[in-house]
């Protein structure tokens, strides 16, 4: 049976393309390459110089394939930037370094590149830990932040209680399924009336979509941290937030 989504991800591409943006690989540093589609049309609005905004994405699908309405309900009045985070999508690299500060880093060191200074950081589940800590490390390039499905920093007793919530054993297993069934509960825990599909569909996304098992399970590992070692980060952009998200996620880390 032809896989449905190798035949829509082509399909999807090109509408990306129509809309004005295009894949581009941004050498970080020798062995290390981020994909992030950026805008191909002028930048500027009638009030200037468009806003940018990053979309960055959790683990399950690249970015495009996991912001593709964002995009184009934005991308006329934004300037739109989606990477890949290393090993998803067209992004890699050969360094050892697997942790979300090492993700932030190297987006922060490609927008650089591309001459974004100044932007809103989308993130959704793991990619919402990615733009924390980019928020932290350079607040001089994030603006703000917006996250859904995540937290700054996931520590060993919080990964307990969560994974004792959605009934996974593991991280790993719960953010890297490894059948349809598992694929399916995990696209119904965050989603609200996830709509039913043919379990076809559930095969033929496992075989695109989760590739690199080995590095994407390093990258659940250094996700989690000792609880000794939690600090609640400090965000020079909206003090008022921090700490307002520091008295909401206190009690789950006591």
């Amino acid at each position: 049976m032809v896989n449905t989504l190798k035949l829509y991800k082509p399909l999807l591409q090109a509408t990306m393309k129509l809309a004005g943006l295009r894949p581009r690989k941004i050498e970080v540093e020798p062995g290390t390459v981020m994909n992030i589609w950026v805008p191909t049309r002028s930048q500027k609005n009638a009030n200037g110089k468009k806003s940018a905004v990053v979309f960055v994405h959790g683990f399950v699908g690249d970015g495009i394939l996991t912001w593709q309405f964002q995009v184009l309900a934005l991308v006329r009045k934004y300037a739109v930037y989606v990477p890949d985070l290393f090993f998803f999508g067209g992004s890699y690299t050969s360094d050892g370094h697997q942790t979300v500060g090492f993700q932030a880093e190297c987006l922060a060191r490609g927008l650089a590149k591309l001459g974004v200074q100044r932007c809103t950081v989308v993130g959704l589940s793991y990619g919402a830990m990615v733009a924390f800590s980019l928020a932290e490390s350079r607040p001089e390039l994030v603006e703000s932040v917006v996250a859904t499905c995540g937290i700054p920093v996931l520590t060993e007793s919080l990964t307990r209680e969560l994974l004792e919530r959605l009934g996974f054993p593991t991280l790993s297993e719960f953010l890297l399924p490894d059948s349809a069934s598992a694929l399916k509960k995990v696209l119904g825990i965050g989603s609200f009336h996830f709509p039913r599909l043919p379990k076809c569909v559930f095969r033929h996304a496992l075989e695109v979509m989760f590739d690199c098992r080995k590095e994407r399970t390093e990258l659940v590992e250094a996700m989690v941290i000792p609880d000794k070692d939690f600090a609640f980060p400090e965000y020079s952009q909206a003090p008022r937030m921090a700490h307002l998200q520091w008295r909401i996620l206190s009690p789950l880390y006591q």
